[in-house]
């Protein structure tokens, strides 16, 4: 299951959180460690697309929540790859459907976000940069320009349609490779570079239009 999945396909990519896994599974108390490994991401996660304080903590203590009780129906897949037969007869790949630990724990988290989202669409939002100080401290957008400019960053990555800014906060907020949001979002690895890509143009634009 970990290795290839056929002859001639790439090596699987195994889940780096298995020992960790499977500890909680044998001890439900050894959970905390996955909880205080992934806590600031998710809430981060959760915060950026919700903009309220009081409502990414309810979120983030549901995702954990559900991670926890569903911990025993998780299913590690590995992310390989099946020779095909393409056009023409030429060899392709094929991705398998993949799953780790982390990219199951933010499918819950996307789904419970958007549970709030219908829930209630009337909470005031706050400013989406006032989160800035949750990312790391070498986060790309503060790292680049002065702290002003930094905060016009996030104010361009709030006016992005909902998928880009999506892909922009997993990728730069969580620190996810392309094939993590890729299997979060449901999309392509190309789908969503082509996201991040049209993301980034739009951001850039937009600051050169406000700050000059």
């Amino acid at each position: 299951m970990f290795g290839s999945s056929e002859e001639g396909a790439r090596p699987a990519r195994l889940d780096r959180d298995r020992g960790l896994v499977e500890a909680a599974r044998r001890d439900p108390a050894c959970f905390d460690a996955l909880y205080r490994k992934y806590l600031a991401q998710v809430y981060s996660y959760a915060f950026y697309e919700l903009r309220d304080h009081h409502a990414a903590e309810d979120a983030t203590e549901r995702v954990f929540m559900q991670a926890l009780t569903g911990l025993p129906r998780f299913e590690e897949r590995a992310d390989s790859f099946i020779r095909a037969g393409g056009v023409g007869g030429a060899a392709v790949e094929i991705p398998v459907d993949a799953s780790t630990f982390r990219v199951w724990l933010f499918r819950i988290a996307r789904n419970v976000v958007a549970n709030e989202r219908r829930r209630d669409r009337r909470r005031p939002a706050a400013p989406l940069e006032h989160a800035s100080g949750l990312a790391a401290a070498d986060d790309t957008f503060e790292s680049a320009a002065a702290r002003e400019a930094g905060s016009a960053a996030w104010q361009a990555v709030a006016r992005l349609p909902e998928d880009r800014r999506r892909a922009v906060v997993l990728r730069f907020v969580d620190e996810m490779s392309t094939a993590e949001i890729a299997e979060v979002l449901g999309r392509s690895e190309g789908a969503v570079r082509v996201l991040l890509h049209r993301a980034l143009r739009s951001v850039a634009a937009d600051l050169r239009e406000r700050l000059s």
